[in-house]
Parts: structure tokens; sequence; C-alpha cells
């Protein structure tokens, strides 16, 4: 009997979750928290030409300098949010004025919402796939690669360490979860993805 792609993954997701469920489940909980005191940032490209790839850059740069500005007193995720819903039209015409200045005529799209991402490793930290609220700037028809960052905590604009992250309100536990650089968090993080792919492949979502 041949067996199809579907239920090979399924058999596998079975193993995998039989043999990491503790550790998983934990990362996974702790993935949750997480989300609850991060904004993340993405830019996305109008196209993957040189061009457009370079000017999705200039608009990273423009946006992360004024954004460290702008959130720098917030005390919180909620009061970061409440601040860039109150400057949505300034954060759109910036982006506009970057674009028309490097001689474009690209639309610019500017939303706060809740977004999925996959499991992201930055230089000096890494962030497991879920869902997370985002500050989301599309270029054009947006079918260009994506930039992501975090931009509450300001770890955008920073290398961030340890002492950084512990000084922003993260538990112990939870600056441990990003800062692993021995790879098993991250391989932990690419299981969580996995397994959420899988769940949605048989939901529909």
């Amino acid at each position: 009997m041949k067996v199809k792609k579907w239920e090979v993954a399924l058999i596998a997701a079975f193993v995998i979750t039989a043999l990491c469920a503790g550790s998983i489940g934990s990362v996974a909980a702790e993935q949750r928290e997480l989300s609850d005191k991060l904004i993340r940032l993405h830019v996305i490209a109008n196209s993957d030409s040189e061009a457009d790839q370079a000017l999705k850059l200039k608009v990273r740069d423009a946006v992360t300098g004024e954004l460290e500005a702008m959130l720098k007193s917030a005390g919180s995720r909620d009061e970061a949010a409440e601040t860039l819903r109150e400057n949505l039209q300034l954060i759109s015409r910036l982006c506009e004025d970057t674009i028309i200045r490097e001689g474009y005529d690209y639309t610019v799209n500017v939303t706060l919402g809740v977004e999925n991402y996959p499991t992201r490793v930055y230089d000096t930290f890494s962030l497991p796939a879920g869902e997370y609220q985002s500050l989301k700037i599309t270029i054009g028809s947006g079918e260009g690669k994506n930039w992501w960052c975090v931009v509450f905590p300001p770890v955008c604009y920073t290398a961030a360490t340890k002492e950084d992250l512990s000084e922003m309100d993260f538990s112990d536990d939870e600056v441990e979860l990003i800062t692993d650089d021995g790879g098993e968090q991250v391989f932990k993080f690419k299981i969580l993805e996995w397994l959420s792919e899988l769940k949605n492949l048989f939901t529909g979502r």
C-alpha cells in the first residue's frame, strides 16, 4: 500500500510531539508570553529587483529612526501600540516621502495588526514562530522579500544582549529562550513552526 505524503507528515508529527511534548509545550507557552510583550516591524518590498530591495531598506532606515524616538517613553506593549495607532498617518507620510525622494511613485500601506511569523534568527537573538502584534509596511504591490525586526522593545536599533533584554522587562526564562546560541531553542522553534503549519494544512487555515 502506498503511503501518502500527508500521512507520513502526520505520523512524523505524532512522533515528534511524543518525544518533545514537555519541552515543546513549554516553548509554546513562553512564545505566547513573549508575544504579549513585543511589537514587530514587517517591511515588504514592491518586488525582488535590486532597486526595489534597496528602496525597502531606505524605508526601513527612515522608519526605524523615527520609531526609536517615538516609542522611547513607552512603558509597555499596549502603550507602544497606542502610540503607533495615533501616528500611523505620520509613519505613512514618512514612507511616502522616502519613496518619492528615491525617485519612485509606489503607494504604501501601513497597518498595525496581528501577523503570523516564522521562526526568525537575528544576529544576537532568535524568536519563535507565532502570532505577534505587528507594524506592517507594504510598498507598492508587496511582492518582494520581507524585512522583519522588533520595534518594541527597540531591539531593531541595538545588538540585544542578555543584559539589555533583562532591563526590558523580560523574565530570566524569556531571556534564555531568545538568546540561546547553541541551536537547541531554534530547533524547538522550528518544530513549533512545522507543527503549526501542519495543523493549518488539516484545518484549512
